[in-house]
């Protein structure tokens, strides 16, 4: 039998495709756009966002930043075969907890983390970013409890990357938030701020197929692999004062990155109240006939 880190293989795959079978009911909706949510720094946000474009600028200009997103991938993908977690997706998980925070600002959500510190409104997006950008480092390590070594290389860098935009009291706070937020994404530790509830949110919004294509060609068939690969898309829309996050899927077991890794990662991490799961499985039924099934969660 197949199986992955999560124990599962195809007897899982069979017990959540059947759980989605249960909970589905026909919907008339449209497919969903398969555009990528982006963050665009020329854009206008809900949100000041000068000092997050200044810094993403030096992330991007950062060689050892880049170092470590190109050598993080070595363990989980080729070392033990589990999705991409280097540049293309730290590319991702940033840009949608970036486009997430922004939603969320338009709803006039109120975030504490920088808030509680003393620190400016534009130091928010900021603590989002790095984040994002540096949650996953720690697979430099090991897979295996990864945020935990992701705390102390994350602290070297913003030790030094952090100076160019702030004072020494502002760098230690910021820093404590960015660190929490990484320790928080991937752990039993619960996110006390919203903008670690957003980073957590956003790492598990990165599903689609593209992000198991590596182990999937090598022959890697667990849970986790097959289902990513049923995934087709995913949006970010508002809607009746929530943000609405849209997942299509080809087949049922999809539903096992829906409901066990995203639903779980948005449980606890105080954005329940403001995020609507729906998953649309699309496929094919008899002849030409083109079923369409929709959960919400």
């Amino acid at each position: 039998m197949y199986t992955d880190e999560f124990g599962g293989g195809v007897v899982a795959l069979s017990r959540w495709a059947n759980a989605f079978r249960r909970r589905v009911a026909p919907h008339s909706v449209s497919r969903l756009d398969d555009d990528t949510p982006r963050y665009d720094p020329a854009a206008a946000h809900a949100f000041p966002d000068e000092r997050l474009n200044d810094v993403l600028e030096a992330v991007a200009d950062d060689e050892e930043i880049q170092a470590y997103l190109d050598a993080q991938n070595v363990n989980p993908v080729q070392r033990k075969g589990y999705n991409d977690h280097g540049a293309k997706h730290i590319e991702i998980v940033r840009d949608r907890a970036l486009c997430l925070y922004d939603l969320l600002k338009k709803h006039d959500v109120e975030f504490n983390g920088a808030r509680q510190q003393g620190l400016d409104e534009a130091d928010e997006p900021v603590i989002v970013a790095l984040a994002a950008t540096l949650h996953d480092i720690g697979h430099v390590v090991h897979r295996d409890d990864h945020p935990y070594y992701s705390i102390p290389l994350a602290a070297d860098i913003l030790e030094r990357l952090l100076p160019d935009f702030y004072d020494t009291t502002e760098r230690v706070k910021v820093t404590g938030e960015i660190l929490h937020a990484i320790l928080c994404h991937h752990t039993e530790e619960t996110p006390l701020t919203l903008e670690a509830g957003v980073v957590r949110v956003a790492d598990a919004l990165d599903m689609e197929r593209g992000r198991s294509r590596i182990p999937y060609e090598r022959g890697g068939r667990g849970i986790n692999t097959l289902s990513s690969q049923a995934i087709e898309g995913v949006s970010l829309t508002s809607d009746d004062g929530h943000v609405v996050v849209e997942i299509e899927m080809t087949n049922a077991a999809g539903v096992y990155q829906v409901d066990e890794l995203l639903t779980a990662k948005l449980r606890d991490s105080g954005l329940e109240s403001h995020v609507r799961v729906v998953a649309i499985n699309t496929h094919s039924g008899d002849g030409d006939e083109q079923l369409v099934e929709r959960i919400e969660l």
